[in-house]
């Protein structure tokens, strides 16, 4: 009966190495195992050869003893526990009846019966154990591999989705090139409409400067002749009105040098950066260059511009080329369906465009108002919506009222509303904030 527990050692060590056949950790116990498998067979014959019978079984016992507390403390054979525990009385056996053989010979040889009945009991009572946990220890098998197809799964999915990922990445950074690309596009669209106004509204203050030029010119040869006659009081007159007209050239010099400016700043991407703006004057520029942009396309067309600017608007800090195109866009609209209305030929029907600015104290608020043929309450939700146009195809992109609501609210934290009845007219409304 001395070699039941070394046997028993080494079947605990295959049982082990068999339950890991679908867990992560058969890497890591697979060679231990198979090495723990032949030291047992081989620390048994060593026994055999070289220690007393009582020897080999305190020996024996001592080992499966070990085996047992070290299955029992790795996490790795939890579910293994209970068949683990099993080998405790064979262990208990042995090694009693080793320590009996070893210090009471006598009675052992007496009661030797006995003590083998022991060690057979603790042996079968192992494989009593095993049968039970036999179909425990399947099921979990059964869920490790299941996890092993999980686990797999997972990771193909994760690899799918990091892909998806990195492609949405790459066409989310095309997208955001693309916008910027439109946004250019209609910035330089609405630059070109501005062309005729531009050089309608530059042509006037260059043709004071030209008149008042020539007329400083003429009076300079008068003011020559005083002076050579020795009439100094007449040549101071005409140095007084000379200095007058050079007064009126400088004038209207900075109104043409505003006006390029402007138009500089309305093509170029935005700084970002908030400047003082007057946004009665910054109104104004743009309604004037909107309808001279549209006559110069069409010269039959007229309409009466009304405007009412609030007195002593205060000065605001805004992004000038950006509230400027949100103007431009809204004035351009507005102008556009009044003009699409005038086509209907009625002949009492008159044109009118209303610009409001007043302050509160929170904001500034700007009003547009048309008495065009108005917007169905149908389309008024995407209205502001990127692309979307009510204008024909070839006459609207779409991006206009979505660039301005984007630079109104998201830009400058303002708001912009829409008032329209259908046949009558629309009012847009934007409010700045002071702060």
């Amino acid at each position: 009966m001395d070699f039941f527990s070394f046997l028993a050692v080494f079947l605990l060590v295959r049982r082990l190495q068999k339950s890991l056949k679908f867990s992560p950790a058969r890497g890591k116990w697979v060679p231990l195992f198979t090495m723990a498998s032949w030291i047992t067979v081989g620390l048994y014959i060593l026994a055999v050869i070289f220690l007393h019978e009582g020897l080999i079984k305190i020996f024996g016992g001592g080992i499966l003893l070990g085996a047992i507390i070290f299955g029992e403390k790795e996490p790795d054979f939890q579910p293994l526990l209970s068949f683990i525990k099993a080998h405790y009385p064979l262990a208990a056996a042995t090694l009693l009846a080793g320590l009996v053989q070893v210090v009471a010979i006598e009675f052992f040889d007496k009661y030797d019966n006995y003590f083998d009945f022991a060690i057979l009991g603790g042996f079968i009572w192992i494989f009593a154990r095993w049968a039970t946990t036999k179909k425990q220890l399947q099921e979990f098998n059964l869920i490790q591999q299941q996890n092993l197809v999980l686990d797999k799964l997972v990771a193909d999915r994760t690899a799918e989705l990091t892909q998806q990922k990195n492609e949405l990445q790459q066409t989310l950074e095309l997208l955001q090139t693309t916008q910027q690309q439109l946004i250019q596009s209609e910035k330089l669209a609405s630059l070109g409409e501005l062309t005729a106004g531009i050089a309608h509204e530059i042509q006037n203050p260059l043709n004071f400067v030209n008149n008042f030029s020539e007329v400083s010119m003429e009076m300079l040869d008068e003011m020559e002749q005083e002076l050579s006659k020795g009439d100094t009081a007449e040549a101071i007159a005409i140095a007084a009105d000379i200095k007058e007209n050079l007064g009126k050239i400088i004038h209207h010099g900075k109104r043409a040098d505003g006006i390029v400016k402007g138009m500089l700043q309305h093509s170029r991407a935005s700084t970002g950066v908030k400047e003082p703006t007057n946004i009665n004057s910054l109104a104004d520029e743009y309604l004037r260059l909107a309808y001279h942009g549209l006559r110069a396309k069409d010269k039959s067309f007229n309409a009466e511009m009304i405007t009412h600017f609030g007195d002593k608007l205060p000065v605001i800090n805004v992004i000038p080329q950006e509230i400027g195109r949100v103007l431009l866009n809204l004035f351009t609209n507005a102008f556009y369906a009044v003009h699409e209305k005038q086509k209907d030929g009625d002949a009492s029907y008159k044109p009118t465009i209303e610009v409001i600015t007043s302050a509160s104290k929170d904001f500034i608020k700007i009003q547009v108002k048309d008495n065009g043929s108005g917007i169905r309450d149908e389309i008024k939700q995407k209205i502001m919506q990127p692309f979307f146009t009510t204008k024909p195809t070839g006459q609207g992109t779409g991006l206009g009222l979505s660039l301005s609501y984007d630079i109104v609210v998201k830009g400058h934290s303002g708001k912009i509303d829409l008032h329209s009845k259908e046949g009558e007219g629309s009012e847009f409304i934007v409010k700045l904030p002071l702060i």
